[in-house]
């Protein structure tokens, strides 16, 4: 392989605000490793959620944590490219991989052969080139072949029945491994531990000390398990005893209180009933021995009896019924030897096999031929290796084109042709599609930071099981969004989900919805503020109709005489009418003032209203991005995944009507009423402001003797009058 130098020439693309470098040919996909980690827009991207295959991905996650990393997908390209001819082949992901594509290297000869047997096994032997779902295809290709070169020795490895049930007797006891072919079966470290614990077992079974802890003879297990039974109860009995003994008032705190039986009583009590079996075995008395027979909790009556026979008499006698403290030590020490010599039993997993079975499988030849089917399972490995090896080379020459465009660079993200592989579907929603829709666990805070409008939706369908999606809302307005909303949504398969909002993330959408805010706001207040009135007067007029019968009882109470109105309220409700007049006045009269600046008044008092919730809008429009939800879901975003608003548009479209649609106004349940009085309202609302500006303009004419839009008026000035003739002069 040509080997690259750290001084490649990238070339990089701008798309959404966002530099990212371009993957041209075979010579960028070589110089990937010393491409700068900062320049790559993720870093890590999950295995499982998105639209690309996952066993093409699982392969890729060589460490099998359920992510890929830079490093594991740099692992996979080069992997690839060294097997192909011209490794750019992997930018055109292309469904099926030439046979004349592969690499004319030892490895690529034995790639190619292997791609053959696989074509013949599946039948078309005279093929040039495969697909992954062919080379998948590992039922039918190993199905000649009873070994398959995995380690792994299925029953039908062998046609000799001894050697089928002996991996059956594995299977069994230590369970199995499902080979290429789908079958269970064994692998070596399975046989030697089965093997292992065999000898093991056998071992313990015939050391001499056997018969040296059956004290009782063959009787001893039966009174070793009586005794195991039941040992925890006895021991609870006597400590109870022994604290009655201390102290005797401890004896009715110990036998459980009345409120412990009486809570039973309502109960249907059964002898083996839980709620009975916490009860201690007996009536707790300072140093009174253990009946076995009579007089005992019934819910351990049974186990009793069964260690009483099994154990006691044999030990005792069979006119022992009770047990002190001290022949319950004893009991128990004379059982001890053997309970521990059960206890060390190696190799009990394959006890259920049966002695003769071990015996028969440790002194036969089972072991020695199953060793030879290993060894020739072994001997295979590197032909069926190579096979696999085609599968992996197949479903990178096709998947990783789009892994890589969804990874170093988001080119079929920003693409108007293709779709991200973290986009999971369409949500039909609120008369708009929704293309931007990201698998997630639920929601979190992280997604918040996105700066994006979300609608959480839990998706269901009747035969798989449900998801959920973050659905992004970038056009529109969120009006109309609100938990519980029904949409439908259609993922990538084309399979139709019904959806439902849990949960939604307000964010602003456009600057246009942030204009209306505040009046919509307002509204709303004056909605509820009017509803709460009208529920408040309803409230006063059914305690009005409910104390009608009560006052017309009380009729001739003398009634109160009505409250007068207070001089000083009436002043105080004056000044406060007249400073709201004067207020409304100057306001008007100066709005009025403006002369030909009317308009940008108008719009001064728009921008005064609007203006903030549309400077807040409009910085969170620019700082909104798609990382934080990727994140969420368990990417790790390296670049700013800007969502601006063109690419807003694309990724949310509104309900339009097709390209030469005709529609029809005419509509037989509009509210004709309603629309008339729309229609008066505007055209009243339309002459007042003509009218108010004539009458101001004629003020202003009789004010200043001119219009405002007309030059003022040049005064010319009178000469003086000639001076008065003197006397003299005369």
């Amino acid at each position: 392989m040509k080997t690259i130098t750290p001084a490649h020439s990238w070339k990089f693309f701008r798309t959404g605000g966002l530099d990212q470098v371009e993957l041209r040919h075979a010579a960028d996909l070589l110089a990937l490793r010393h491409l700068d980690q900062k320049l790559w827009v993720a870093l890590a991207c999950p295995v499982k959620g998105l639209e690309l295959d996952e066993k093409t991905l699982a392969l890729i996650d060589t460490d099998s944590d359920g992510r890929i990393r830079v490093p594991e997908l740099i692992a996979a390209v080069e992997w690839a490219a060294a097997r192909l001819k011209d490794p750019g082949d992997l930018l055109l992901g292309r469904v099926q991989l030439p046979l004349a594509a592969i690499a004319d290297t030892p490895e690529g000869q034995a790639l190619v052969a292997s791609a053959r047997r696989v074509l013949k096994q599946v039948g078309r032997p005279d093929a040039d080139a495969i697909s992954v779902e062919e080379a998948a295809d590992t039922a039918r290709i190993f199905s000649s072949s009873a070994l398959h070169g995995d380690g792994i020795i299925t029953p039908g490895a062998s046609d000799d029945a001894a050697v089928q049930a002996l991996i059956n007797d594995i299977i069994k006891t230590h369970g199995g491994t499902t080979s290429r072919t789908g079958i269970v079966g064994v692998t070596p470290a399975m046989i030697d531990a089965f093997f292992a614990d065999v000898a093991a077992y056998l071992g313990w079974v015939d050391v001499s000390a056997t018969k040296q802890n059956a004290v009782l003879g063959d009787a001893t297990p039966a009174a070793v398990s009586a005794l195991v039974a039941v040992r925890t109860k006895i021991d609870d009995y006597f400590v109870r005893c022994a604290l009655a003994s201390v102290d005797p008032r401890a004896a009715d705190t110990l036998n459980r209180s009345q409120a412990d039986y009486a809570a039973l009583a309502p109960l249907d009590l059964s002898a083996a009933g839980a709620d009975v079996s916490t009860f201690p075995l007996a009536r707790i008395e300072p140093r009174r021995p253990l009946p076995l027979l009579d007089d005992v909790n019934p819910a351990w009556a049974a186990a009793l009896r069964t260690l009483h026979a099994a154990a006691v008499v044999p030990v005792f006698g069979a006119d022992k019924t009770t047990l002190t403290r001290e022949e319950w030590e004893t009991l128990k020490g004379k059982l001890s030897g053997y309970e521990a010599w059960l206890a060390s039993k190696p190799g009990a997993v394959v006890e259920q096999l049966g002695l003769p079975r071990l015996r028969e499988l440790a002194a036969g030849s089972a072991r020695a031929a199953i060793a030879a089917l290993v060894e020739k399972d072994k001997a295979l490995a590197p032909e069926f290796q190579a096979i696999a090896d085609v599968e992996r080379l197949a479903r990178y020459h096709r998947d990783l084109r789009t892994l890589l465009h969804n990874f170093v660079n988001f080119t079929d993200f920003y693409s108007p042709e293709r779709t991200a592989v973290f986009q999971a579907g369409t949500l039909y929603f609120d008369s708009r599609a929704l293309d931007l829709c990201v698998k997630v666990d639920g929601p979190t805070p992280l997604s918040a930071k996105s700066q994006v409008c979300l609608a959480y939706c839990t998706c269901t369908r009747r035969d798989l099981p449900p998801i959920t999606i973050a659905a992004c809302i970038t056009q529109g307005d969120s009006d109309y969004v609100f938990v519980g909303r029904h949409g439908l949504f259609y993922d990538r398969l084309g399979r139709d989900w019904d959806a439902v909002v849990t949960a939604v993330v307000e964010n602003p959408i456009s600057v246009r919805q942030a204009f209306f805010a505040p009046y919509l706001k307002f509204v709303r207040f004056i909605e509820e503020q009017v509803a709460k009135r009208a529920a408040a007067a309803d409230e006063a007029s059914t305690t009005k109709l409910a104390g009608a019968a009560e006052g017309a009882a009380n009729a001739d109470k003398v009634k109160p005489a009505p409250k007068k109105l207070d001089i000083g309220t009436v002043a105080a409700i004056g000044v406060a009418v007249g400073g709201i007049t004067a207020a409304f006045g100057t306001i008007v009269g100066a709005f009025f003032g403006l002369g030909l600046w009317m308009p940008v008044g108008l719009i001064g008092i728009l921008l005064a209203i609007s203006g903030p919730s549309m400077l807040l809008a409009w910085l969170k429009l620019r700082r909104r991005t798609l990382g934080p939800i990727l994140d969420s879901s368990g990417w790790a975003i390296n670049g700013r995944v800007k969502i601006n608003l063109p690419l807003g548009r694309k990724l949310t479209s509104v309900a339009h009507l097709p390209p030469g649609s005709r529609r029809s106004l005419e509509d037989p349940y509009e509210d004709k009423a309603a629309k008339r009085r729309k229609r008066l309202f505007w055209f009243t609302l339309i002459i007042v402001v003509l009218g108010v500006a004539a009458i101001w303009i004629r003020a202003n004419r009789l004010k200043r003797g001119h219009y405002f839009w007309q030059p003022a008026p040049v005064e010319v000035a009178e000469p003086p009058p000639p001076p008065a003739a003197s006397a003299d002069a005369s």
